[in-house]
């Protein structure tokens, strides 16, 4: 049980460590890189 027990502490220490950027967060940064690809294939096909 003591192994159970640092390694629920040990997840537990590194989720509350860890910054997640998620999806619906980024919407600024999505944008620009979904309007820099759009520009790209523009420019390839003209």
């Amino acid at each position: 049980m003591k192994t159970n027990t640092r390694f629920i502490s040990s997840v537990t220490k590194t989720a509350k460590e860890t910054q997640v950027v998620l999806p619906w967060v980024r919407g600024t940064r999505r944008a620009a890189f979904i309007a820099q690809r759009s520009e790209r294939s523009a420019q390839k096909a003209a």
